[in-house]
């Protein structure tokens, strides 16, 4: 691959760079810089800023409001955000669930979802996991049984991000007899949360913050119309939407930003009589991951080629999860080692604009530690890099 930008390109990296520089708003780039969490006002406020550029779908077809960009002009987008300190676009409606609808929805399902999903005026949650169905995911016991124009929906969803904000839910669901294969007797449903019989329970991770829920269905009716696809086709659908969110785990941007911070941090740092930086076993860990990252973004780019062109990804996309959760965990630990025992006390109401006490540490220590142990959980989900492996070795080496 041809790594120098052209002319071209490097006049929409100004342009890119100039656009967020003039329209992301200060709180939410000083939160993002942090780590701090976003709610849901923060997020939806800058995604409608790139809906009005046009910029919110940079990986949907053009046709339905796509941008149209080349792997590498995304691949631009991407860096110039993680640089400037603007949040990724969440990922469940736009980059998930989206791809789902124009590839396997009719023309009024198109109509009816695309449009409030490309301005963010509807926030999406995925309901795959069960509680018994973790990586063994056709193993869901969620069932939908037809009852006229209605399933009857009744199950739990556990591990549902960010669900608390969610209008809807994507769900995987069994309709078939308990004998059939487990994969084709899955379908694909579009489900109102707002529908009577659906309760969450939250589920608070390390740093207390409400991330993560279980989502119960109780009786829950869900008009057929919401299914997309054929009856017993959900898990094909599925598999679709699932390389789609592997390569998206990749963030080879965010984590290109996160190594240059903790180099800049690491020559700031104290070790002994020098600088962290150059400590050799530090100096080796960073070259290290960056070679590791530097190989993953040439396979982000040839990946995200395909997907400009139509294809959805294929096994490289579980390459990428693997690849690009290690590198990600490994940066988490650099910048865990820099802040050391800085990053014990856990204090993140000092990063508030309205905090006036003595802090207890640098800001960009105040998270590191957490942020690490959080970080671990990306391994596991979007498939555990070990159902990957099987992936891989299946699919690529014919084992």
């Amino acid at each position: 691959m041809n790594s120098a930008y052209t002319p071209e390109e490097q006049a929409f990296r100004s342009r890119v760079r100039e656009f967020i520089q003039q329209n992301l708003p200060d709180d939410i780039r000083r939160k993002t810089l942090l780590g701090m969490h976003l709610n849901r006002e923060d997020s939806v406020r800058w995604q409608k800023i790139l809906h009005k550029q046009g910029w919110a779908a940079a990986n949907w077809p053009v046709e339905h409001g796509g941008t149209g960009w080349s792997a590498t002009e995304k691949n631009i987008f991407d860096t110039e955000c993680a640089l400037a300190g603007a949040p990724e676009v969440v990922p469940f409606g736009m980059k998930m669930v989206a791809p789902v609808i124009f590839t396997y929805g009719n023309e009024e399902q198109k109509q009816r979802f695309l449009p409030d999903i490309l301005a963010s005026n509807v926030w999406w949650c995925q309901g795959y996991s069960e509680p018994n169905a973790g990586s063994d995911l056709a193993s869901l016991k969620t069932t939908a049984k037809r009852d006229g124009e209605h399933y009857i929906v009744n199950g739990t969803k556990t591990w549902t991000t960010l669900a608390q904000y969610a209008d809807w839910i994507f769900c995987l669901v069994r309709t078939g007899a308990p004998e059939e294969k487990n994969q084709t007797a899955i379908s694909f449903l579009l489900i109102d949360m707002k529908t009577p019989g659906i309760t969450l329970s939250p589920i608070l991770t390390l740093d207390g913050y409400r991330e993560v829920n279980e989502v119960h269905f109780d009786n829950v009716r869900v008009p057929v119309e919401n299914r997309i696809g054929e009856e017993g086709k959900g898990w094909t659908y599925a598999k679709v939407l699932l390389t789609h969110e592997r390569t998206n785990i990749a963030r080879v941007a965010q984590s290109r930003c996160q190594l240059q911070r903790a180099r800049d941090l690491a020559a700031e740092t104290q070790d002994g009589d020098s600088a962290l930086l150059d400590n050799p076993h530090f100096a080796h860990k960073l070259a290290e991951i960056e070679i590791e990252l530097l190989a993953l973004e040439y396979t982000e780019l040839r990946t995200l080629d395909a997907i400009r062109t139509g294809q959805a990804p294929g096994p490289e996309s579980s390459i990428l999860k693997i690849k690009g959760t290690e590198v990600a965990q490994a940066i988490d630990e650099l910048h865990a080692e820099i802040a050391a025992c800085q990053g014990m006390p856990y204090v993140p109401w000092q990063l508030e604009d309205d905090f006036d006490g003595e802090k207890v540490a640098t800001d960009n220590a105040v998270n590191s530690w957490l942020r690490y142990f959080n970080n671990r959980k990306s391994s596991i989900y979007g498939g555990s890099n070990e159902i990957q492996k099987n992936i891989i070795c299946k699919a690529v080496l014919g084992l």
